[in-house]
């Protein structure tokens, strides 16, 4: 969870223009506080407002370079949609994850499945079944075994 609530206080000020060393050290150490739940909704109201207000055109300065805000965002939806399948898993509940943004982020990524394994930021490529549901495939390409 402090991955996530430290990925969303990041995405205002870089979505306003900022830069990662601007931002600095800024959100290092615990974000969650006594109130991890209070953290999480504060962080992702900010983040969600931080891209609703923004031009997706514009530019936003990542560590790895610079990109379109759209392409952040895409980003940073696509890692919530992972993510939420890791902490269902972790705390047993539902473990469906909705067809319509499983489809959305399988059919951008699929093509891009070497640059995601060769960052090294994601699992084993990890084979499925030719019958394997959408979802089953989508978790294979980020490292995951559903």
């Amino acid at each position: 969870m402090q991955h996530l609530v430290y990925e969303n206080v990041w995405t205002a000020p870089l979505m306003r223009g900022g830069t990662i060393e601007e931002v600095g050290d800024r959100f290092d150490g615990d974000l969650l506080g006594r109130d991890p739940k209070a953290a999480w909704r504060e962080a992702v109201q900010e983040a969600v407002s931080a891209v609703q207000d923004v031009d997706l055109d514009q530019t936003v300065h990542l560590s790895y370079g610079d990109v379109p805000a759209r392409h952040y965002a895409f980003e940073l939806a696509t890692d919530h949609l992972i993510h939420a399948w890791d902490l269902a898993r972790a705390i047993g509940a539902g473990e469906s994850l909705d067809e319509d943004l499983v489809e959305l982020v399988y059919e951008r990524m699929k093509p891009r499945e070497e640059r995601l394994k060769s960052s090294g930021m994601f699992g084993d490529r990890i084979d499925v079944p030719k019958d394997a549901n959408l979802q089953t495939r989508l978790l294979a390409l980020y490292g995951r075994r559903a």
